[in-house]
C-alpha cells in the first residue's frame, strides 16, 4: 500500500490510507536458528502428542534440556498454527470473529462413498531455513488427497486455490467438512462453496475426533518425507511433497482401507456408485 517511490511523503501516504507512521517503517525480523529448531522439535511433538498444551510441551522440553517458558511456547505455536487437540469449542485452528460459524452436518452420517464428504486441514511444513503451510482437500471415504497448496502465509487464499482445484478436477461433494478456523470460515472459501451449491459442515463442541483422517496423512507425510528430506527452500518442498501425495494416492497402502490404496479406493467405489445411478 506504501509506495516508497511515490512524491507524497510517506507521512502524507499513511494519513490518507489512515494507518499508523509506525506501519510503514516497520520490518519484520526473519525466525531465528535457536526458533526454527524449537519449531521443528514442537512440530514432532505436536505429532506425537497431539492433545499436549503449552505447559507440557514446555516441561517436555526442559527435561530435554531446553531452557524455556510458557509463553515462548505459546508463541511458537501461534506462530506455527498448531493448538492442542481436546474435546472443546477451538480446537486444531482460531475462528475469525466476525465469520459465520456453519452446524456440524456429519453426527450419524453413514460415509459410504466417494465425493460425499470432502475435508480440508492446514499443517505446519518446516524447512532447512523458514516454514510453511500446507492445506490438502481431501475426500473423507477414500483419503484421497484431491488438491493442495504450499504457502508462506496463513491467509485463506491458498486455501481458496486448492479448493477450486478439486472442484475442476473431481466435480464436487455432497457435503464440506473443516475447523472453524478463519481460513476456512472466511466468505471467500464458503463462498465457492454456496456457488456450487455444496453443503457446509464445520466440527463444533465435542468434535476434535473428526480431523483423524486428515491427521494421519500429517503424521504420515511428515515422518516418510518432509522430516528426513529437511527441504532447503519453498520450491524443494513443493517438489518432494508433490512426489510424496502422488506416492501416496496410488502406491501407498492404507490400512483403513484393508490395504488398498486411496485412488483405487476412490475411483472403484465412485464407478459403482455411476453405475448405481
Amino acid at each position: 500500500m506504501i509506495d516508497r517511490q511515490d512524491h507524497l511523503p510517506i507521512t502524507r501516504q499513511c494519513q490518507l490510507l489512515e494507518i499508523s507512521r509506525s506501519t510503514a517503517y516497520y520490518k519484520s525480523k526473519p525466525v531465528s536458528e535457536k526458533d526454527l529448531v524449537l519449531m521443528r522439535r514442537l512440530d514432532e511433538l505436536h505429532l506425537k502428542c497431539p492433545f499436549a498444551g503449552t505447559r507440557m510441551l514446555r516441561d517436555i522440553l526442559r527435561l530435554e534440556g531446553t531452557r524455556i517458558n510458557r509463553k515462548k511456547v505459546q508463541r511458537l505455536m501461534r506462530q506455527m498454527g498448531i493448538f492442542a487437540v481436546y474435546p472443546k469449542r477451538r480446537n486444531t485452528s482460531l475462528p475469525f470473529r466476525d465469520h459465520k460459524v456453519y452446524p456440524y452436518l456429519l453426527r450419524d452420517l453413514t460415509i459410504d462413498h466417494p465425493n460425499q464428504v470432502w475435508c480440508a486441514d492446514i499443517t505446519y511444513i518446516p524447512l532447512a531455513k523458514g516454514f510453511g503451510y500446507l492445506v490438502a482437500i481431501m475426500d473423507w471415504y477414500s483419503r484421497k488427497v484431491l488438491s493442495w497448496r504450499l504457502s508462506n502465509t496463513l491467509d485463506h487464499l491458498f486455501c481458496v486455490d486448492a479448493l477450486n482445484e478439486a472442484l475442476v478436477k473431481y466435480g464436487k461433494p455432497e457435503i464440506f467438512n473443516t475447523d472453524q478456523g478463519a481460513q476456512f470460515t472466511s466468505e471467500a472459501f464458503t463462498g465457492v462453496l454456496k456457488q456450487h451449491d455444496i453443503k457446509i459442515s464445520m466440527d463444533g463442541k465435542g468434535r476434535w475426533i473428526d480431523n483423524r483422517f486428515i491427521e494421519r496423512l500429517w503424521r504420515s507425510l511428515k515422518y516418510e518425507d518432509v522430516y528426513l528430506n529437511l527441504y532447503e527452500t519453498m520450491r524443494e518442498a513443493e517438489q518432494g511433497i508433490g512426489k510424496y501425495l502422488i506416492f501416496y494416492n496410488n502406491e501407498r497402502p492404507h490400512q483403513g482401507l484393508t490395504g488398498s490404496t486411496p485412488n483405487k479406493t476412490f475411483y472403484l467405489n465412485l464407478k459403482k456408485k455411476t453405475k448405481a445411478a
